[in-house]
């Protein structure tokens, strides 16, 4: 079975992403070859999404997903990156974009084309998409803006981990909360309380109470049933609804937690 590819990090599978993996799929049924994506990993402490849920995003285009080490490539020239993805991966077609630079040359799409006349690995070239990057969704998160994240992305920014015992006060003042532990290479959005289609989050250190590091506590209005320590909880954060604060006392805490689920209007 051949392939026609792409290649690239994919961090966040954005809708910039999905449209060159739309075209890509597009053209491997005009060709009548396979569409396959290559995701190069590198090293990052604020991914938009886990390695899980990348794949999850990406199994929606296509189940041919070929993963690289940034590490175990960097050395390799463009040339030499291309016969292995057809040698290893029947690759006979790889779809890049015009600004997109290809090995440890750093070769564009005219140069590596120009390259290649006689390689059994064809190149095709990508239109432009929308203007959407990776870096921009990471700075509107860390500014709390959820809602131009999550119109770049194409889907709510989604904060999924296990399930951890924390202090219990919320259970104390009728607000139950479950703390989620995310993965540490997983970006964490401005600290705030948050909407979720599904709770009510707040990131941050919960001065009323004061603790001494970051955490993710959610209280889940609709659920009602035993404690699910362990599990796994996702919150798709929705919108911003206002900065951490501190109150007086814990009876202040609760009014607000209160106007905070009408704010949220689940």
């Amino acid at each position: 079975m051949n392939y026609i590819a792409t290649i690239g990090v994919f961090d966040g599978v954005h809708k910039g992403h999905q449209f060159l993996i739309n075209t890509l799929c597009h053209e491997a049924e005009r060709c009548g070859l396979q569409p396959a994506v290559i995701v190069i990993e590198k090293p990052s402490c604020q991914r938009l999404t886990t390695r899980d849920e990348q794949a999850a995003l990406l199994e929606q285009f296509t189940s041919q997903i070929i993963y690289y080490s940034f590490r175990d490539i960097q050395h390799l020239t463009a040339r030499e990156f291309m016969t292995l993805l057809h040698d290893k991966h029947n690759v006979s077609a790889l779809m890049m974009g015009y600004d997109h630079r290809f090995g440890s040359d750093l070769l564009n799409y005219e140069q590596l084309k120009s390259q290649i006349t006689n390689s059994q690995l064809q190149i095709i070239p990508c239109p432009q998409g929308q203007n959407i990057s990776s870096s921009k969704i990471r700075n509107a998160l860390l500014a709390g803006d959820i809602e131009t994240a999550n119109n770049m992305l194409g889907y709510n920014y989604t904060l999924s981990g296990t399930v951890v015992h924390g202090n219990g006060i919320g259970r104390t003042i009728g607000f139950p909360t479950a703390n989620v532990q995310v993965e540490p290479c997983k970006l964490i959005p401005k600290p705030g309380v948050y909407a979720a289609s599904n709770a009510l989050v707040n990131i941050g250190t919960n001065p009323t109470i004061g603790n001494d590091h970051l955490t993710i506590e959610a209280y889940l209005p609709n659920y009602h049933g035993s404690d699910f320590y362990g599990q796994q909880l996702q919150l798709p954060l929705t919108r911003r609804l206002r900065d951490e604060q501190h109150f007086s006392s814990l009876d202040a805490l609760k009014a607000q937690i209160q106007q905070d689920i009408k704010g949220a209007a689940f």
